[in-house]
């Protein structure tokens, strides 16, 4: 290396790269003042470089560490989104969040206001982009909904004394914004103590307006004389017969199902077993019930049922005879008839080639098989009870004045909305629900719109029926079930006009409650065909899998680890960047 060498220094630092050219020109000096220039400038821009190193930056950089500043920011930038979503959260919980007309500030959470509040969108039907998004003009209610934070009060709803447990019970705010899509999720509930729930039933039956006295078509041999007049179970119902029982009377006889024979169950098609018949005659203030038909579902066993209910609380499973051999067959059912808290009941001569038709007989005509019980809880067969019977009437019933309860439908809240649902998830035959919706259209049913507040939707999530029975209530089961018998058995499509004819003829209502609500107490599991397709726990597959030979991959000892001691433990990278670090400085003037 030449002393010349030694003088250049690179043009980041401002130094001169022709020292021979600017010291010695033509055999004698430069000029004092031009070198003085030449130096000036060259002191001037290595200072500045050293101010630039002395800045708080740089600072920072080299006694925190690059990676310590940027944790740092990346702190502040978290507090940041934290503050601002907290505001975010604090002024749209400034909203009208829940529905006091009731007394016990039934949920009603920001309807409608944006879509990160998924519950609004189920209760008034904001549709879900992916999945809805050829209907979401169907859905759009007229006027915009920004005016529908609070919901008039439905009729019969008390006012919760000062002392009650959940007259002061309020709702959680919601989880701030997220683009991530969440789907349905329970909501909190607020339940009495079982003793209280207890304490709460009504000790007389509550009034039925207008109908007192309600009696059921009987007809040994019923003849088919239109080509859509249901099936021989139900008595082959005419139009007129029809049309004739949505005129409230005080006294009615009406079909529903059961036509033949002289008691429900016995010769009249869904019979059953003599020893079951004679339990099913028994007096009993609340049952629970359910069904599974054609092997469908695996029996969800309920929980935290209290001592009380499970004394004096019947829990009835119906079945039909494939899903009686399937359960004998693996040994879930023996001659006790009894599955946990379930007590199985075997059907016999079923209706109807569709198990899920034939489900709606235990579904919606539970007064015709249970004809001396005060209260039902129906709960499908793939859904598990996780609150006491109790509590459920008496927070969905006695404390709303209510005689029959049902949860809406999560997204979905206008029939024809929910007709093409079911179209494009192929439920059912489309022309047979193109042929029930033309037909309702016919009779007056249009779109849900405001004009039926109070009524909150159309469409109920028809998994869970609450119900108290008097003539009013069986009436409207019974109609309701001649509708799944004559048309489709899509339950959720002909739930709305039947409620509204009778809704028009007496006053009457339903508690329509929340879906969030509806998950609080039950537990939705799979089919069982999902279920037989779904792999096996990774856990269970790897607790067979053969242990690995231990294989020396790089030539080393097995079992000996080459461990680093003092500054040796540092990475590579990170002494590299010392290294070059320190043949940076050693290059600088």
């Amino acid at each position: 290396m030449t002393g010349g060498s030694l003088g250049l220094r690179t043009g980041s630092y401002g130094s001169l790269q022709n020292t021979n050219g600017v010291i010695a020109g033509v055999g004698r000096l430069l000029h004092s003042k031009s070198f003085g220039i030449v130096r000036k400038s060259s002191t001037k821009m290595l200072s500045g470089s050293r101010e630039k190193e002395r800045s708080l930056p740089y600072v920072w950089c080299r006694y925190l560490g690059r990676r310590k500043v940027s944790m740092l920011l990346l702190v502040a930038f978290a507090l940041l989104v934290f503050v601002l979503g907290s505001f975010v959260v604090n002024k749209e919980s400034t909203s009208p969040n829940v529905d006091q007309r009731t007394g016990t500030l039934g949920m009603v959470p920001f309807v409608n206001v944006s879509p990160r509040n998924p519950e609004a969108s189920r209760i008034l039907g904001r549709k879900d982009k992916q999945k809805d998004e050829h209907y979401s003009v169907a859905n759009n209610l007229k006027g915009g909904d920004r005016n529908r934070f609070l919901l008039p009060a439905s009729k019969g709803a008390s006012i919760l004394p000062f002392h009650h447990a959940c007259a002061n019970f309020t709702f959680p705010p919601p989880p701030p914004p997220t683009p991530r899509r969440i789907g349905p999720r329970p909501c909190p509930v607020c339940y009495l103590p079982v003793d209280q729930a207890i304490a709460s039933m009504p000790s007389s039956p509550s009034a039925s307006p207008v109908l007192h006295n309600l009696t059921y078509v009987h007809d040994e041999n019923p003849i088919k004389s239109e080509p859509h007049g249901g099936s021989d179970f139900s008595g082959y119902q005419s139009l007129k017969q029809r049309n004739d029982s949505f005129d409230i009377k005080e006294s009615m006889t009406v079909h529903c199902g059961f036509v033949k024979g002289s008691t429900p169950g016995h010769q009249t098609g869904f019979d059953f077993d003599e020893s079951d018949l004679e339990e099913l005659q028994q007096f009993h203030d609340i049952i629970v019930a359910s069904a599974i038909f054609g092997n469908y579902d695996i029996i969800q066993q309920p929980r935290n049922i209290n001592e009380e209910a499970k004394k004096n609380i019947p829990f009835y499973m119906f079945i039909d005879e494939e899903t009686e051999a399937y359960m004998k067959n693996k040994s879930i059912l023996d001659s006790s008839k009894r599955v946990g808290l379930w007590r199985i009941v075997v059907i016999h001569n079923v209706p109807y080639s569709d198990a899920r038709r034939n489900g709606k007989v235990p579904k919606l005509l539970l007064h015709r098989i249970f004809p001396n019980v005060r209260y039902s809880i129906w709960i499908d067969g793939k859904l598990q009870l996780v609150v006491d019977p109790y509590q459920l009437l008496e927070r969905f019933l006695w404390r709303q004045n209510a005689n029959f309860a049902i949860s809406r439908h999560y997204r979905r809240f206008d029939v024809f909305v929910e007709a093409e649902a079911n179209k494009a998830a192929g439920k059912y035959d489309n022309s047979s629900i193109d042929e029930q919706v033309d037909f309702y259209k016919k009779e007056g049913l249009t779109p849900y719109s405001e004009t039926k507040l109070p009524i909150t939707s159309d469409v109920p999530e028809g998994c869970v029926l609450i119900k108290e029975h008097v003539p009013i209530t069986d009436l409207f089961t019974c109609l309701w079930f001649n509708e799944v018998d004559r048309f489709t058995s899509r339950d959720q499509l002909s739930f709305a006009i039947v409620r509204d004819k009778i809704m028009a003829k007496v006053d009457w209502d339903i508690n329509m409650f929340l879906d969030c609500e509806r998950r609080n107490f039950v537990l939705q599991a799979y089919h069982r065909d999902l279920l037989e397709q779904m792999p096996p726990p990774f856990a269970a597959v790897a607790q067979f899998l053969p242990a690995l030979p231990n294989i020396n991959i790089r030539g080393r000892t097995p079992g000996k680890r080459i461990s680093r001691h003092g500054r040796d433990k540092r990475s590579g990278s990170r002494r590299h960047r010392k290294a070059a670090s320190g043949n940076r400085d050693s290059n600088s003037f």
